[in-house]
């Protein structure tokens, strides 16, 4: 499937940005020596939280899983929209939480789960719904969870390399006439560096998600509005900073604190108004949409 605004590209020159920063910060704290040991880690962490990422998600969330009847609506539309994509129906859960919001997981289409806050049942309408949730199920068929744990793994391994290096203070380079301040400098300045291409690398999967969504059900502005919605509902009731909550929040379908400012730098989504601005300029197109 094409993307116009080249989101694979993007996504691709975005991860090696990232490789390079890790063997950059490798080459110049110890020489690299020991840049492999947490490689291997790295490696390690990635395949456990890719395996659990379903699990872990929907236990940070609190979510149960619901049955048809139970949840009817919900049922009825993802079925459908996992019908048009030929793809398996995944497992449905809710999250018990009145902050509007919504995320897939999974490793892959036949282990995947899709995850609705009671939230964001209330707040939007049927069509509302269908857009968000064919948004989130194309998260799973993008194989967006592998994209999200491979760049929070790097970004890991260079951030656990500079913390090692501004412990030695640069000591080996110093001992191989090498240059300590540079060694400190880059231990400062890679993790930031990290941190904003993964992030960056989040905000590109949202707009792939939001365009393949679109096409899926067909209908732009029903997401469009949606989104509408979502801004004004997380910002009214933002859930918690907390730890296991700031890890999964990249999942969601919309930044779930409240934040501003320099904040938004470190937003895992792009500005909604951008968002829903792609989504108009692909409904004024709306003829010219192939359904996935």
């Amino acid at each position: 499937m094409g993307h116009r605004h080249y989101n694979g590209l993007k996504t691709a020159l975005l991860f090696g940005v990232l490789w390079a920063v890790l063997l950059g910060i490798g080459a110049v704290i110890a020489n690299g020596r020991f840049i492999w040991v947490f490689a291997i880690f790295g490696l390690a962490t990635t395949a456990y939280s890719y395996w659990n990422s379903d699990k872990i998600a929907i236990r940070s969330m609190h979510a149960r899983p619901v049955s048809e009847i139970e949840q009817p609506v919900m049922y009825r539309i993802v079925r459908e929209l996992s019908t048009e994509a030929r793809q398996p129906m995944p497992r449905l859960y809710v999250s018990p939480t009145a902050a509007p919001n919504a995320f897939a997981t999974g490793r892959n289409p036949r282990n995947a789960a899709v995850c609705c806050t009671e939230g964001i049942l209330v707040i939007l309408d049927e069509r509302e719904l269908r857009g968000v949730l064919g948004h989130e199920l194309m998260h799973v068929y993008n194989r967006d969870i592998l994209t999200s744990s491979i760049a929070a793994a790097v970004a890991g391994v260079i951030t656990s390399i500079a913390q090692i290096a501004l412990i030695f203070g640069g000591g080996t380079d110093r001992e191989r006439g090498g240059n300590p301040f540079a060694a400190l400098l880059t231990a400062l300045l890679a993790p930031f560096a990290a941190t904003l291409i993964q992030l960056a690398i989040s905000r590109t999967r949202e707009y792939d998600a939001d365009e393949d969504g679109a096409k899926l059900t067909g209908d732009p502005l029903a997401l469009a509005s949606a989104l509408r919605k979502l801004e004004a509902g997380t910002q009214a009731r933002p859930l918690p900073q907390e730890r296991d909550l700031v890890d999964v929040s990249h999942l969601m379908i919309a930044n779930p604190f409240k934040g501003g400012g320099v904040g938004k730098l470190f937003a895992t989504h792009p500005p909604m108004a951008d968002r829903i601005a792609r989504l108009e300029r692909m409904a004024g197109d709306i003829g010219g949409i192939t359904r996935y």
